[in-house]
């Protein structure tokens, strides 16, 4: 029998220790997201239905109803925003808010801890936000559910902590793509979601299995079609359309812009106001009701209302109050989450980018003759440009909604309008935790030694207490320091300006019955390599290794003459070691 390699025996190691982890991951997800779904269910019809008389439409086929007693709605919304606070600060503070943020969070920070409590807690708040009216999502509560059931099933099995990191984040995957019944794109979503620019390539065949597992779980209960249905395909075949998608994806990034700062700006009002914590989505809740009443459209997860705009149901949906629900849904999402509401801002986001879609269309299709008779194409797009923009998700956003809505056919427009919006948004992004690149996040940063030297500064590991000497010195006195001192070299000095330096090689070359007759100014190296306070370790370093010199003096870049200090490259090693040390214990 043919023996194994050493690949082939590290494959199938990998398999026989990660396919039943990951199917494991992917059972809880499913039933997880089954049992969280009947309970949003469940409350909408107890506050909203019972006590408002009213239900929000849902897809695919939404029925739009009058409320019976839009007075109540504020009281509602309070009283939900009320039993939420109760519940989460008083049992786990760290349930507020956007569950996805707090995942990744513990990814990059906690080792890939999350407490065993969260995901039954965040599971009732975020019911309870959601069904009471709260302008959030279902994805992110699904996401630190599945996640927290990762971290649980990684210490129950006594797993170490990079093992830990990759369950959670393929727990936020399989979350997101079984609530969204778009397996591929959470699973590429897991491994995107973590970096704005980057990706974490280890989770993606965990997260792959883990996904489809759990969506095969939840669709078989929830049924096999998409979240949102349109009646005909939508084929790209007018590429001059390609401008207005282009217009698309820039006003997506530039209300994307606006819907990150009020999101960020309204959390920080919150978080400093004196208010008692309980209280603060209390009045979130009570702010999202008087909107409401106005605006019913903004309450809960506003799909029924997308599905409308998809549809092109302009009676039902007109475009003034279209337009109107950007910046409401803006506003409700906003004092919802930021407040201390439970809930996702997955879903705010495409409900906006949709409505930003739908107006788009109408306008253009007026003005300029659009052939795309209906709403639907410029609605989808939106969906993945605004949300791939605000997110940092480009790439997963865009096969999410493809899933999500049933059509790949509009890759191209998708692509266009999401990559400005991504661009235009730049380093916004209304996930807080997320780092730029690996080399940001703790997890990884030990491994980046030039990145971890490029943040670094020379002020960060120089010696300021420098000895000096002067150029009139006796060579011999110096060479007797430097040997008793252990000093390898030393700045030159006059009248408190940097002239030169000495090394111990350079005193060590004068023969020694001529030091007592020579000045240190003869043999000093006058063609100075120096670096500055603000320098980084990396270009510092790479000036040591250049001029093959021990150690650089540091000046004053507007007076070069000044002596700051000293960094010798020791000095340098140290200083990395330590950070590295550092990062390690920490991460």
């Amino acid at each position: 029998m043919k023996s194994f390699r050493p690949l082939d025996k590290l494959k199938a190691s990998y398999l026989r220790r990660w396919v039943p982890l990951s199917v494991l991951v992917g059972i809880v997800a499913g039933l997880g997201a089954i049992i969280f779904d009947e309970a949003v269910t469940y409350a909408t019809d107890f506050f909203l239905g019972f006590g408002a008389g009213y239900i929000p439409p849902s897809p695919p086929s939404p029925i739009v109803m009058l409320m019976e007693r839009p007075y109540m709605v504020p009281l509602i919304t309070t009283l939900g925003g009320l039993l939420s606070g109760i519940i989460v600060y008083k049992l786990a503070p760290e349930a507020e808010g956007d569950g996805t943020d707090v995942a990744i969070d513990a990814f990059h920070h906690k080792k890939g801890e999350i407490r065993s409590r969260i995901p039954l807690i965040k599971s009732i708040a975020s019911a309870i936000t959601i069904g009471s009216g709260g302008s959030v999502g279902k994805e992110g509560p699904a996401a630190q559910i599945s996640a927290g059931f990762g971290s649980i099933i990684s210490r129950l099995l006594r797993l170490n902590v990079h093992d830990r990191r990759i369950m959670m984040a393929t727990g936020i995957g399989a979350g997101i793509g079984t609530i969204f019944k778009a397996p591929f794109g959470g699973a590429l979503l897991s491994s995107e979601i973590l970096y704005k620019r980057d990706f974490e390539v280890e989770v993606l065949i965990p997260s792959f299995i883990a996904s489809i597992t759990g969506y095969s779980i939840f669709a078989s209960v929830k049924g096999w079609s998409p979240i949102f249905v349109h009646a005909t395909i939508y084929p790209f075949t007018h590429p001059w359309e390609l401008i207005f998608y282009a217009i698309l994806g820039i006003i997506c990034g530039l209300i994307g812009i606006l819907y990150v700062k009020a999101f960020h700006k309204s959390k920080k009002i919150f978080k400093e106001s004196k208010i008692w914590k309980i209280l603060k989505p209390t009045l979130g809740g009570l702010l999202v009701g008087l909107i409401a009443i106005s605006l019913p459209q903004v309450l809960g997860t506003s799909y029924g209302w997308l599905q409308l705009v998809i549809n092109g149901d302009f009676a039902l949906l007109p475009i003034e109050i279209m337009f109107l629900l950007i910046f409401a849904k803006i506003m409700a999402t906003a004092l919802t989450i930021g407040s201390g509401g439970s809930g996702g801002v997955f879903a705010p986001s495409l409900v906006i980018g949709g409505m930003i879609g739908g107006v788009t269309w109408y306008i253009c299709h007026n003005l300029f003759l659009l052939p795309t008779l209906s709403p639907a194409p410029f609605v989808i797009v939106g969906m993945m440009a605004f949300l791939g923009g605000v997110g940092k998700i480009p790439i997963a956003v865009i096969l999410m909604v493809g899933e999500m809505t049933g059509t790949y056919t509009l890759l191209v427009p998708s692509i266009t309008a999401t990559i400005l919006a991504y661009v235009i948004t730049g380093d916004l992004s209304i996930y807080e935790n997320q780092v730029s690149t690996r080399a940001d996040s703790p997890v990884h940063r030990a491994g980046f030694s030039v990145s971890l030297l490029q943040k670094l500064k020379v002020k960060d590991a120089m010696k300021e207490d420098v000895l000096t000497v002067k150029p009139e010195d006796k060579v011999g006195d110096v060479a007797k320091m430097m040997m008793y001192r252990r000093i390898g070299g030393l700045p030159v000095v006059k009248d408190d300006k940097l002239i030169g330096i000495v090394t111990l090689s350079d005193v060590l070359q004068v023969p020694e019955e001529a030091r007592e007759k020579t000045m240190i100014d003869e043999i000093m190296s006058k063609k100075l390599v120096v670096t500055y306070p603000d320098e980084s370790l990396y270009h510092a370093y790479g000036k040591i290794l250049g001029y093959q010199i021990g150690r650089l003096p540091v000046v004053d870049r507007a007076h070069p003459e000044r002596l700051l200090g000293i960094i010798a490259r020791i000095d340098l090693v140290r200083k990395h070691e330590m950070e590295v040390r550092l990062l390690l214990e920490g991460g």
